[in-house]
């Protein structure tokens, strides 16, 4: 039976919720699918091509298509949809995270945040630094659930959405109702700053979107 690319891919999503990330390998998924390691380079050069198409398809999985009415709806709906691809898959912090920090997938919240902040009216430093920051602040977050998760002998996934659908609440356990309060407290807190500097306007500040206290002190000194 030849598989499609697609085929594979979600085959793999399912495996990594069976194995974890570290299991996950192309001779792993052959056997899987039953065939040889060696078909699989047809769709995927080695693993971390694997690894990427993976990491792709869970944040894929996770987008909720929700209309957006202002750019801070649209940032905070970004960090949830990639809290839920993350915590609904086993070891997803661990990949995701792993996949965005060697630059070949997982760049589409990243991107998407980026680009809210700059029909905001951020410039192109502060939009970059502000992404990054949202990413890694979800990133950080996420990744110390599934660690204290593993850590108690679970998977690291959110309650009743482990083999559910990415999005839906997790209903949990009262940890997991007090992890994701302090997210969204936490979120709120980084978008009160985003929000600050967009509005102090991006044009009279440094590309971190720090103030120049030296020309401000200095500016009525010529002309």
């Amino acid at each position: 039976m030849r598989y499609r690319r697609t085929d594979l891919v979600d085959r793999a999503v399912e495996v990594l919720d069976e194995v974890g990330v570290d299991a996950l390998s192309m001779r792993h998924l052959a056997a899987e699918v039953g065939v040889q390691p060696s078909a699989l380079y047809h769709h995927f050069a080695n693993k971390q091509a694997l690894l990427n198409a993976v990491a792709d398809r869970i944040l894929e999985l996770g987008r909720r298509g929700t209309e957006i009415v202002t750019w801070e709806s649209e940032l905070r709906l970004i960090c949830a949809e990639l809290r839920d691809a993350m915590t609904t898959h086993r070891d997803g912090a661990v990949l995701i995270s792993r996949v965005h920090a060697l630059g070949g997938g997982a760049q589409e919240p990243e991107r998407r945040m980026r680009d809210a902040l700059l029909r905001a009216g951020a410039d192109g430093d502060l939009a970059r630094v502000g992404a990054r920051t949202l990413v890694l602040f979800v990133f950080g977050h996420v990744g110390r659930e599934q660690a204290r998760a593993s850590a108690a002998g679970g998977d690291g996934r959110d309650g009743e959405k482990a083999g559910g659908k990415p999005g839906e609440s997790a209903g949990g356990s009262p940890q997991e109702a007090a992890e994701q309060a302090d997210f969204a407290v936490g979120l709120g807190l980084v978008l009160d700053g985003l929000a600050g500097a967009v509005e102090r306007g991006a044009a009279q500040r440094s590309p971190l979107g720090i103030v120049d206290e030296t020309s401000e002190r200095h500016g009525g000194d010529h002309g």
